[in-house]
């Protein structure tokens, strides 16, 4: 694998006025891990703790469901919040869903813009936490279920992250790598509304977004 040289120059586009606000846009990847794999680990920690001796193949059961749950929650957001697309919006409307996604495909190879913010990415994952709680914990009354799907969850968001930076700036042998990194460039400058997954493409042949 080895790093390819950006094809230009272009400052970042400035998304506010403030520099402090402006700051906050901007994330090395490298933030993903120090945040996010501790997270991960905590949380599985946790769930071995809810789930001691015999009772470890609950928690691997639980954190395999996770982690394969991401790769569907990524198609669904990709296509239906980053990529929503109302008949008649506002300017308000238009600026938000820039600042969203817009400028991402605005400047795909912006290396400080190419993974979700803390301050977007922290409070996503408490809410899917309280939506897995909320299911599996109370509806299915399987709390011992709830740390370990939310360690496998979080784990392949990092995945994602990582990925989709690999994608935008490294070059691949790998057949698999190789094909992944065809199907998000033909999303960027091919059809933006097809292709939406970005760490497997198993949900755009699904649901027939691969064309």
């Amino acid at each position: 694998m080895t790093q390819q040289t950006p094809s230009r120059d272009d400052a970042p586009i400035r998304l506010f006025q403030s520099d402090f606000l402006e700051w906050f846009t901007h994330i090395s990847p490298v933030a993903v891990l120090v945040l996010f794999l501790p997270m991960v680990g905590f949380f599985l920690w946790r769930a071995f703790q809810a789930n001691p001796g015999a009772g470890w193949w609950h928690v691997i059961v639980a954190f395999a469901i996770g982690l394969l749950l991401w790769p569907l929650v990524e198609y669904l957001l990709h296509r239906f919040v980053f990529h929503f697309s109302p008949k008649n919006p506002s300017e308000r409307m238009k600026r938000i869903l820039f600042l969203m996604h817009g400028v991402h495909h605005a400047q795909p190879r912006e290396k400080t813009r190419l993974v979700m913010p803390p301050v977007v990415s922290i409070p996503l994952a408490a809410l899917f936490y309280g939506i897995f709680y909320g299911l599996v914990g109370s509806l299915f009354r399987m709390p011992n279920y709830v740390d370990g799907i939310f360690a496998g969850f979080m784990l392949g968001y990092v995945i994602y992250d990582m990925s989709h930076y690999a994608l935008h700036h490294f070059s691949f042998k790998g057949e698999y790598f190789v094909k992944l990194r065809r199907h998000h460039m033909a999303h960027h400058f091919k059809t933006h509304n097809q292709r939406f997954g970005v760490s497997t493409w198993f949900w755009d042949d699904v649901f027939r977004t691969n064309e």
